[in-house]
């Protein structure tokens, strides 16, 4: 069962690592809120038919119902919102150094919702790391006078502190329920907001330009970066510590960072690669710390 959970986790590093530049491809073609609800319509449209088909029962409590309601908005409609439009002003392998921060509040969440996970000293001491990696990334965006990018890179601070939420939510009272029913339930619930923004600002989606590339990066992140994803984590986070679970968003960059340079020749600035070294060097420190370890 270790050995499952850390291919899962393997996996899922390299699924979400790969999103990140997807995100950026797409952008050039399709306005952010419209292209992130398409992604989650097509998703969820999938996703409906494999719980029919599988009989996949639907919540029957109204506290499950209130999770899904929840979780979907701060994982759906806040946390994807703000990541798709603060890629259209920074780089890919940026916005997912700043999304690194999951882990970090999750650590905070985590000791206020989930009473076995408690903070350690070494928790401590890598949120100190993340926090001081954090200021260097916004300090290195305010020293190039691109307030753009600052406010990008706030964005997906918020985002991640949306996305933690969600995530230790869903630990603390979601863990019963199906993984494939958990996503889509919560897309479902997440979906209208970003609907109604998408359609009444950037208009009907079927005057977007849709370039071939356009329709690969809907499809890429609505099946691998989407329902394979979530699927994949929603199972992870059942079996293992949340904080686990949420130090995938501090591997990720690894992975963003380097399609973004293959794929764009993106280049990020050395201060912003000094934050992510130190962003990436608390994650050793959650790695090592004993509430970590993956168990079987």
């Amino acid at each position: 069962m270790a050995s499952l959970k850390a291919v899962v986790w393997v996996v899922l590093c390299l699924i979400w690592g790969s999103t990140w530049i997807v995100i950026k491809i797409g952008l050039d073609d399709l306005p952010p809120i419209s292209y992130a609800w398409i992604r989650f319509a097509i998703a969820s449209a999938v996703l409906s038919v494999v719980l029919l088909v599988q009989k996949i029962p639907l919540p029957k409590s109204v506290g499950e119902w209130r999770l899904l309601a929840v979780t979907g908005l701060l994982q759906f409609s806040l946390n994807y919102s703000l990541v798709f439009w603060a890629e259209q002003h920074i780089t890919s392998g940026l916005a997912a150094v700043m999304q690194a921060n999951i882990t970090l509040f999750g650590l905070i969440f985590a000791w206020i919702l989930l009473p076995n996970e408690r903070i350690t000293p070494n928790k401590i001491i890598a949120v100190g790391l993340g926090v001081v990696g954090v200021v260097v990334v916004f300090s290195d965006q305010l020293r190039v006078q691109s307030a753009m990018a600052f406010w990008g890179c706030l964005a997906v601070f918020a985002s991640a502190f949306t996305a933690s939420l969600a995530s230790i939510l869903v630990k603390a009272r979601g863990t019963a329920m199906h993984p494939a029913m958990l996503t889509c339930g919560q897309m479902v619930c997440g979906l209208p907001a970003l609907v109604l923004y998408g359609v009444a600002v950037e208009g009907n989606p079927w005057a977007f330009d849709w370039t071939w590339t356009a329709i690969w990066s809907v499809l890429y992140l609505a099946i691998p970066g989407t329902i394979v994803a979530f699927w994949l984590y929603y199972w992870l986070l059942s079996h293992v510590e949340s904080t686990t679970a949420m130090t995938i968003s501090i591997v990720t960059p690894i992975v963003a960072v380097f399609l973004g340079g293959l794929i764009r020749n993106e280049q990020l600035p050395p201060q912003t690669a000094i934050g992510a070294a130190l962003i990436m060097a608390s994650i050793v420190l959650i790695v090592l710390g004993r509430g970590a370890r993956l168990r079987s």
